[in-house]
């Protein structure tokens, strides 16, 4: 059977890294249908880009998800559908919950009811905590420092039990700081309220906030500000679309980090923006935020030894180049 006669579900398709995904697949001969509630998804780039069926409505509506796996002859999900601001999951732990993992359950219990049982599961660094080494590996302990870690990591306990007694198969992956944009233009990072580093120093640069806020400058870095991982959103999209072969040529359970397996510090970030946009992006020190660990670098070698995943755009200046075409036709007057 070939790609084009097979149909993925994809929660939180319009949103940034779902849309991406979806494009990927497309691009790869699948049939996609989306499915978002267009909270923080963007309709008008599914309509205008995609040009994908897009079913408005919830994961966790569990007569809707009936309907769509009884209406459409459905192989695989995608599941982006979370909320994702950690501070929020502090101050709002039920929404957190409520939305990434019981409407993620009711997800599983309507794909088991209809019979289909592979899933790629878009998990999150997050679930590790406080780093113990650097670069993290898939086996490094599990101690979320906040309920959006948690959330995340409950989903992945089902699916590691749901395997176990069901038979359902899963990829999940675990990454670090998405980024970037579609090389074209067609599709970009688009929040409301904006907590990214290198968009908001985009939004700098394009007049649209008058600074930038580093967050801590006295963390145990070379440069006192703390480094992650960032990874191109294609990158990212393209290792959802091998994972999802993987399982349905028969792979089995298997739980993978994204990441390129090196660092960049607030500081480097903010430089090489300014090299790119040949703008004068003005950074304040501020307080460090609690829970922000000073490094997060992920291991990839499992993905790239399993997956055959490699990294196409792992260089932190054209990350921000693709961005920034982006912000410019996006967000300038």
């Amino acid at each position: 059977m070939t790609n084009s006669q097979k149909t993925v579900l994809v929660s939180g398709g319009a949103g940034y890294i779902g849309s991406h995904a979806v494009l990927s697949l497309q691009q790869r001969g699948y049939e996609v249908i989306i499915l978002d509630n267009l909270v923080y998804g963007h309709r008008d780039l599914v309509e205008s880009v995609l040009k994908a069926k897009l079913i408005v409505g919830d994961t966790g509506d569990r007569p809707l998800l009936d309907k769509i796996f009884q209406g459409h002859d459905i192989d695989a999900v995608m599941h982006f559908a979370a909320y994702a601001y950690v501070g929020e999951s502090v101050a709002q732990p039920a929404k957190y919950y409520r939305n990434n993992f019981m409407n993620a359950f009711t997800l599983l219990e309507a794909m088991m009811a209809a019979g289909i049982t592979s899933f790629v599961f878009s998990s999150t660094c997050a679930t590790y905590g406080e780093p113990q080494t650097t670069p993290i590996p898939e086996d490094h302990p599990q101690n979320p420092i906040n309920p959006y870690g948690m959330s995340k990591l409950m989903v992945e306990q089902a699916l590691k039990d749901f395997d176990k007694a069901y038979n359902f198969r899963s990829v999940i992956f675990r990454y670090f700081n998405a980024a970037g944009a579609d090389p074209q233009g067609r599709l970009g990072e688009d929040h409301s309220p904006e907590t990214h580093l290198i968009p908001l120093v985009l939004m700098a640069a394009l007049g649209k906030r008058e600074s930038i806020s580093m967050f801590g400058t006295d963390y145990p870095t070379p440069d006192g500000t703390c480094v992650r991982d960032y990874i191109h959103v294609n990158d990212l999209a393209d290792a959802h679309v091998l994972g999802l072969d993987y399982l349905l040529k028969g792979g089995k359970t298997e739980i993978f980090n994204l990441g390129n397996g090196n660092g960049f510090s607030v500081k480097e970030v903010i430089e090489a923006a300014r090299e790119v946009t040949g703008k004068d992006i003005k950074a304040i020190a501020a307080d460090r935020r609690p829970g922000d660990p000073p490094a997060l670098v992920g291991s990839s070698e499992k993905a790239q030894k399993i997956l055959g995943w490699q990294p196409q755009y792992a260089d932190l200046k054209t990350i921000l180049a693709h961005a920034w075409q982006w912000h410019q036709k996006r967000h300038q007057t």
